[in-house]
């Protein structure tokens, strides 16, 4: 039982009790980066676009590199 104002529990990476994080719950976090610091997170295949979609696979590898595993969109 927790007391009024007590201070919240500690909160971790390795909680095993807290949920998945939900498909709308990461599209609201991808809402809230571009709008507070105007960054724009977009998962490569959701880019229907098949030039645009290897422009951005492009951009990405020249600066942090190709990815490991996973499947080679646009290839």
């Amino acid at each position: 039982m927790r007391l009024p104002g007590a201070p919240q529990p500690p909160r971790s990476s390795l909680d095993l009790t807290r949920s998945p994080t939900t498909a709308v719950d990461l599209d609201a976090m991808r809402a809230a980066a571009w709008h507070r610091h105007g960054v724009a997170a977009l998962a490569v295949e959701d880019i229907t676009d098949p030039w645009l979609r290897q422009a951005v696979i492009n951009e990405a590898n020249r600066r942090w590199g190709r990815r490991h595993g996973g499947d080679q969109h646009g290839r």
